[in-house]
């Protein structure tokens, strides 16, 4: 049996290179992916024994009856959340992805935002750009309160959670965080709700791995709960947030900023969005950097090695 990888996305031209030269690797496939796997000729289909695939692409559990080698579904980075997981496994299919490969650099991007929203950077951008500013003597853009003493709430406390919380403290901020369950192995404080932790904190930070149970979990109530003051900044994934609550908030005055990297409807950003000067915006490159393709191209690579071995997966997806 031939080792035939099938690419379901784009990825970096390095990590393509080093997938062709260890096995037959077809696609990458347009999107969405039921079209584009329903087009392969059966012969193609027939020989899949693996698809590489991102956590946000949907893959329908109806495809996996095209690919009747399949035996991996290997995600680059650490989201799964498009994949029929219960189905796979009942098929006898393993699901693996990268967990914490990106942390770091996603949790970078996370206090870049959180400044740049905070701090209204792209408002004294356009600031400049528009020639009010005439030196200290001259117009000045009112004062805004800084990181220094600011709460800073943590919804998903896991490797890039915790990976911001350490990059936090310094900033002198005080941390605490709601998880599905407490930790016993972190020093800060764990709020048994969503909605107490946005009534906490000055920053509300979305770090939690995305699933069915939290689509939309910041809603109105939520952002009413954050307050006037409040910043949320969502480095997770866009079905998190209820982007046209947002909007609304952001508007109305009901919270006083916000810096994104992911979208609800994603790659499609709200027009609202950009027409906001307290808003930061990010093309979903949290983990685009040097060190993050890295890594996770080698646990796909070690993935795939370990599947076509015969061995267990090294990262499979959590039960």
């Amino acid at each position: 049996m031939t080792d035939t990888v099938l690419l379901a996305t784009n990825v970096q031209p390095a990590f393509r290179a080093a997938l062709a030269e260890r096995y037959e690797t077809l696609g990458p496939l347009t999107q969405p992916f039921e079209p584009a796997a329903s087009a392969l000729p059966s012969a193609d289909a027939a020989r899949v024994r693996a698809i590489v695939t991102m956590g946000s692409l949907v893959i329908p559990e109806a495809s996996l009856s095209r690919f009747p080698a399949l035996g991996l579904l290997a995600c680059v980075g650490s989201g799964y959340e498009g994949m029929p997981v219960a189905a796979a496994r009942h098929r006898g299919i393993e699901v693996t992805h990268s967990p914490g490969a990106n942390a770091a650099s996603v949790a970078d991007l996370a206090m870049g935002l959180m400044i740049s929203s905070v701090r209204n950077l792209d408002g004294a951008r356009s600031f400049l750009q528009a020639g009010h500013f005439q030196g200290t003597a001259g117009r000045r853009l009112p004062p805004v309160r800084g990181l220094t003493g600011r709460r800073l709430g943590i919804y998903g406390l896991g490797a890039i959670g915790h990976k911001i919380a350490l990059r936090a403290a310094p900033f002198e901020m005080e941390i605490a965080y709601h998880n599905r369950r407490a930790r016993t192995d972190v020093p800060y404080p764990w709020l048994p709700s969503l909605h107490s932790l946005a009534q906490w904190a000055d920053v509300l930070m979305v770090a939690a791995r995305a699933d069915a149970s939290n689509h939309h979990a910041i809603d109105h109530d939520v952002l009413a709960a954050l307050g006037a003051g409040g910043v949320v900044v969502n480095i997770s994934r866009g079905s998190i947030i209820d982007e046209a609550a947002l909007v609304a908030a952001l508007q109305q005055g009901l919270v006083a900023g916000a810096g994104l990297d992911v979208f609800e409807h994603e790659p499609r950003v709200t027009p609202a969005l950009f027409e906001l000067p307290q808003v930061a915006l990010s093309p979903h490159i949290g983990g685009n950097t040097h060190e993050a393709q890295e890594a996770m191209r080698t646990m796909v690579l070690d993935n795939l090695a370990a599947f076509f071995a015969g061995r267990a997966p090294l990262t499979p997806v959590p039960d």
